[in-house]
């Protein structure tokens, strides 16, 4: 019996200790990746809207409201999580980053930022996330696609897969359509988030 109760103790005391260890090296390490994280934000948001050169929350921002938005325009499998207003050297709002969360691709969600001036154009995708097959759905990480929306003002996108020419048509990642629909259908839920409501304001 005592033997037990050793062998228990023993073992209630490397519990404690391992979780107070743990609780140590969580409060030494939280600041640091608090800040890692920050700044790869930072980095997204200007990679996204080159033209900023600083981004401040947007301090309306309503996720269940903007929900209610993009289910009303018929792009219920996405969710904008996030929204910044960049800003110009004199502090002035020259537009916006718009974070989304597709739900709709092929390997999981799939995250992006997307950067839009205060007239619309679209100047910037970045994919924050993604985990699509390699080779195929994976290239839309890449700038060939994503350009696609680059400097482009145009109310929504579609994608096509016989070369089909205009500024609101995306060529398709081949064998990826589905990719392609969740990336194009994100990018979509941005615009409509932006033209429903920060079109008028992000300016004034």
């Amino acid at each position: 019996m005592n033997k037990i109760v050793k062998n228990t103790l023993i073992l209630t005391a490397i519990t404690l200790i391992s979780g107070i260890l743990l609780g140590l090296v969580y409060e030494v390490t939280k600041a640091p990746i608090a800040t890692a994280q920050e700044k790869a934000r930072q980095e997204a948001y200007k990679d996204a809207l080159p033209d900023a050169v600083s981004f401040e929350s947007y301090d309306d921002f309503d996720e269940s409201g903007a929900a209610q938005i993009l289910k009303s325009a018929g792009y219920s499998d996405d969710d904008v999580t996030a929204t910044v207003i960049g800003k110009d050297e004199g502090g002035n709002d020259i537009g916006c980053v718009i974070t989304v969360v597709s739900h709709e691709g092929y390997g999981g969600d799939i995250i992006l930022s997307v950067g839009i001036l205060a007239d619309g154009t679209v100047k910037g995708v970045e994919i924050l996330d993604i985990s699509e097959t390699a080779g195929l759905g994976m290239k839309a990480s890449e700038a060939d696609f994503r350009d696609q929306f680059k400097d482009k003002q145009v109310e929504s996108f579609s994608y096509t897969k016989n070369n089909e020419k205009g500024d609101d048509k995306i060529d398709a990642i081949s064998g990826a359509t589905i990719t392609t629909n969740a990336v194009t259908n994100a990018v979509d839920s941005a615009l409509i988030y932006f033209q429903n409501t920060l079109g008028g304001s992000v300016n004034e």
